[in-house]
């Protein structure tokens, strides 16, 4: 049985993050953890707008750098697993506040590992179709479809459709028998360039 606390280290590797893939991160995580929320206030998964609130509660370090330029390392992942495993155990926000400020980096990751428990690697995390992780999140995602014959399209039952987050506010629907939406990577490869047609289209600058 593999060491909760080293397989958790592995997802530093795919540091930093955009608030995106924070929130698509965590989310499969917390999936894969299989730990139960004993409250409704803790059922939701992590969102970009979750994230903004708990830095403005200073639940949560700020971010490097500001607006789409803002990134996350590994530190904002622990404190986002731990402020969501401590909801799940009814704890409130007041409580998980004074807990995160007064544990030092590697106790923290030791309590969220220790919650955990058994965690797959990143590269066998399933994100359940939620959210569509771009950069090194959606590399260790695309790394096992391709492992598996690079196509999952034909695991959707017919008529189903693939919802891709772009950007807040954007996102576009995929029929799963559609060409662009054979694999995960291909399904990145057009949400990476949409998300730039977006970004143009808004006035905003982009990679």
């Amino acid at each position: 049985m593999s060491d909760p606390l080293l397989t958790l280290r592995e997802y530093a590797k795919l540091a930093p993050w955009n608030i995106r893939d924070l929130a698509a991160l965590s989310g499969g995580i917390l999936d894969a953890s299989g730990v139960t929320p004993i409250n409704a206030a803790a059922q939701s998964r992590p969102s970009d707008r979750t994230i903004r609130f708990y830095v403005t509660r200073h639940l949560m370090s700020p971010p490097e750098g500001r607006g789409t330029a803002a990134t996350y390392g590994y530190r904002h992942l622990l404190q986002l697993l731990s402020i969501k495993l401590r909801q799940m155990e009814g704890a409130t926000l007041a409580t998980i506040t004074k807990d995160i400020a007064e544990a030092p980096g590697d106790v923290l990751e030791k309590r969220v590992a220790s919650s955990l428990g058994t965690l797959p690697s990143p590269e066998d995390l399933d994100f359940r179709g939620n959210v569509a992780p771009r950069g090194r999140v959606a590399r260790a995602v695309n790394q096992r479809s391709s492992s598996n014959g690079g196509t999952d399209a034909s695991a959707a039952p017919a008529g189903a459709w693939y919802r891709i987050a772009l950007e807040d506010g954007a996102e576009i629907s995929l029929r799963h028998d559609h060409p662009a939406a054979r694999s995960a990577a291909q399904r990145q490869r057009l949400a990476d360039r949409m998300a730039r047609v977006v970004r143009e289209l808004s006035g905003e600058s982009g990679p």
